[in-house]
């Protein structure tokens, strides 16, 4: 490694000593005739040599510092000047050339050291061609340009790549790449004759950079062709990249695909993807097994297990399987379910006389009739010789069950014909609704199977309910739409009031307004009881308008900074005037738009509607507060908060529950508190009943909470009374 030298020390002490910058050059002092000593200048000489030195001294620290930072460098760096000589070079650089390293000094010239090199044998690209490899070395380093590389006789392969500096100099870079081709070597070697067909790609796979012949042979492109598609142009279906979200780059995975060939014919695939580097950029390794046949055995045997024979129809196995999706997601929305149970009268005579093969027809005619009076979304099955089931989705009343039970009826009835023969034959049918006869699909199944027993043991030709009380509820179920209806129009509905409470300050931040209903006759009547007759008859929507008006109005006697949060349903969304309702209750209360927060579940972003979207942005644009309730118990919450930006997300109180003891749901309620802050939303939890709930949140840095531990739902009255004396400074929380 250069360093200064002993002449050079004396050459820069002179030249500082004699001129610093930014001083002139002084005349000698001079002397008396007598004495012969300086008359003057003295101190000022002595000052300039001490700067002189730590000039010096400041300059060898310097050369220090740089040779220290390139010695640590993991590639080899070397510096020369305008005229090819050597000026600087670190450790690296000298272990790359170490077969040259007795010729660097500091001001050889490259082009010397390349010289004996190549008499040496150092490079064994210049044998027999010396002088002209020779030029062309040169003519890289004082025109660069791209990268190259360069073979060393112990058979290392090294990466350079120069750049000139401001001075017409050259600063060079040198990264031993031995390893890196040996491994580029053994992939050729492996790729290029493996019978697996194989191909690599750029990762976003828009250009195909390499194929072996394999895959030529199995795709039915030509090289050149092939090269010019993309991984997309292969895949029969619009999807997502085979490899996309799935592996870092030393992971392995396999994914089944399909694919189309040059010809057009399908195939499916067993994919598996590798990342690895292809030159110098980083690609995706693809290896193809063609599992096409294994996937039609595999989708026979399947459809086998889970179908009727006969008919084609879901058996008793695929149905209890569609049934618990459908229970499941109706959960969700609180839509009902119908199982209707459908036999078949006489049909044991028409195999009697007429024979198994007429009556299999009969079975398909009967199938066939049967799905041409469902809707897409309702499930038909057979569940043995003459039994079918019908799941009707999305039941809003018993009398939707009804209805489609008599058009199944009449649809039986028909003649068939058969083989010459006029074949007429009559069903009954039982009927079970979720959740009153059975909350899953066995419960509800049985049912069903005991109220056709019913039907053809007492009617036959007709249908009948599993519970002989159906009727009792049905008329229980209108006498409370009919009292509704009258409470709605008598403004009989009032809200109650319970508080949100910042966990930090322990003060009222606002309050969530929840409909009570006095009844004069059967005192307060559960939300639970009238919401879903409320949702299921319409009257949600002018109860919701009531419950807005009122809101707004009692809200505006609260202090400034304290806010009102309103849910909605998602039917108000469907009858298109939810903005003008909202505008209108405002500008009657006089209550500013930012102190009103609307409050909507997840069921109604699962409707994936433009007009609920373009009503909530308008919402949001008029100042009101746009908050997500019941987060997290959703099919996607996360997707959801990606379709709008929300103020606020409320955790669902099955979370808070039990939350100083149990370790899941203090994870859970972690994740939606960080999330949260993430987005820069405000998270309030619900349901919060204890101290022990209490402090975790806390400690777990949630903003706000809501529940029993806090204060139950009030009359506005009561409400009043607690802002007054917070304003007095009286906490609700300690």
């Amino acid at each position: 490694m250069p360093s200064i030298r002993p002449k050079e020390t004396k050459k820069l002490k002179r030249a500082v000593t004699s001129r610093l910058p930014g001083r002139p050059v002084r005349a000698a002092p001079k002397l008396s005739g007598k004495s012969r000593r300086p008359v003057a200048g003295i101190g000022e000489l002595v000052r300039q040599r001490a700067q002189a030195e730590a000039a010096i001294a400041e300059a060898r620290k310097s050369h220090e510092r740089l040779r220290e930072a390139i010695d640590i460098l993991p590639q080899g760096i070397v510096f020369l000047d305008a005229e090819g000589r050597y000026i600087l070079w670190n450790k690296k650089y000298s272990e790359i050339y170490k077969r040259s390293s007795d010729l660097f000094e500091h001001g050889a010239r490259l082009e010397d050291t390349i010289r004996v090199g190549v008499e040496r044998g150092d490079y064994p690209e210049a044998k027999g061609r010396e002088e002209e490899w020779i030029a062309e070395r040169l003519k890289k380093l004082y025109e660069p340009g791209e990268r190259h590389e360069q073979a060393l006789a112990d058979g290392r392969v090294i990466l350079i790549e120069e750049r000139l500096t401001a001075d017409g100099g050259v600063v060079g870079l040198r990264v031993d790449i031995t390893e890196l081709k040996q491994r580029e070597a053994s992939f050729r070697l492996l790729f290029d004759g493996n019978p697996v067909p194989m191909i690599v790609c750029a990762l976003d796979g828009e250009r195909i950079l390499s194929v072996n012949d394999a895959a030529i042979t199995h795709y039915g492109y030509g090289r050149a062709e092939f090269e010019k598609l993309t991984i997309k142009s292969l895949q029969a279906f619009d999807a997502e990249l085979p490899w996309v979200g799935e592996h870092t780059s030393d992971e392995q995975v396999a994914r089944t695909w399909k694919h189309v060939r040059a010809d057009g014919t399908l195939i499916d695939l067993a994919i598996y993807s590798r990342q690895l580097m292809h030159g110098d950029q980083p690609a995706m390794l693809l290896a193809l097994m063609d599992i096409t046949e294994r996937k039609r055995a595999e989708a026979r045997l399947a459809f086998m297990a889970q179908h009727d024979g006969l008919t084609g129809l879901p058996n008793r196995n695929l149905l209890r399987q569609q049934m618990d999706d459908i229970l499941l997601h109706n959960r969700r929305n609180s839509d009902k379910v119908a199982v209707l149970m459908l036999g078949l009268d006489n049909f044991k005579a028409v195999n009697d006389t007429l024979g198994h093969g007429i009556g299999d027809k009969l079975l398909r005619g009967v199938a066939k009739r049967l799905r041409s009076t469902l809707r897409e979304e309702d499930v038909l099955a057979r569940l043995n010789s003459d039994e079918f089931t019908i799941v009707q989705n999305g039941v809003g009343r018993p009398e939707d069950a009804v209805l489609l039970a008599k058009r199944i009826l009449a649809a039986i009835g028909e003649p068939y014909l058969i083989e010459a023969h006029s074949v007429v034959i009559g069903a009954s049918i039982g009927i079970a609704m979720s959740p009153g006869d059975g909350d899953d699909s066995e419960k509800l199944l049985k049912s069903a199977d005991m109220a056709l027993s019913r039907a053809k043991s007492e009617f036959r030709g007709t249908f009948s309910f599993f519970e002989a009380e159906m009727d009792a509820r049905a008329q229980s179920r209108r006498k409370i739409e009919i009292d509704l209806r009258d409470a709605i129009q008598n403004e009989g509905l009032r809200p109650y009031y319970q508080p949100l409470v910042d966990l930090k300050s322990g003060r009222i931040t606002g309050f969530e307004a929840l409909v009570r209903w006095p009844h004069p006759e059967r005192g307060m009547i559960s939300p639970g009881e009238f919401i879903p007759v409320a949702e299921e008859t319409g009257l949600i929507n002018p109860l919701g308008g009531l419950m807005l008006r009122h809101a707004c109005v009692d809200a505006a006697q609260w202090p400034d900074d304290v806010r009102v949060a309103v849910n909605l349903s998602p039917l108000q969304f469907r009858t298109g005037n939810l903005l003008s309702l909202v505008t209108d209750a405002l500008k009657q209360s006089g209550l500013p738009p930012r102190r009103l927060e609307l409050e909507i579940t997840e069921t109604l972003l699962l409707e994936k509607s433009s007009q609920v979207l373009a009503t909530l942005h308008a919402l949001r644009a008029l100042g009101v507060r746009i908050s997500m309730d019941d987060f997290g118990t959703g099919y996607s919450s996360l997707s959801y908060l990606r379709s709008f930006p929300f103020d606020k997300i409320k955790i669902d109180q099955s979370f808070v529950r039990d939350l100083g003891s149990n370790r899941d749901a203090q994870a859970i309620v972690r994740s939606i508190i960080s999330l949260g802050m993430g987005l820069g939303v405000t998270i309030t939890a619900e349901g919060v009943e204890t101290e022990a709930e209490l402090s975790c949140l806390r400690a777990e840095g949630c903003h706000e909470g809501q529940g029993f531990l806090f204060s139950r739902a009030r009359p506005h009255a009561d409400i009043v009374s607690l802002l007054q004396a917070q304003r007095g400074e009286a906490q609700l929380v300690a």
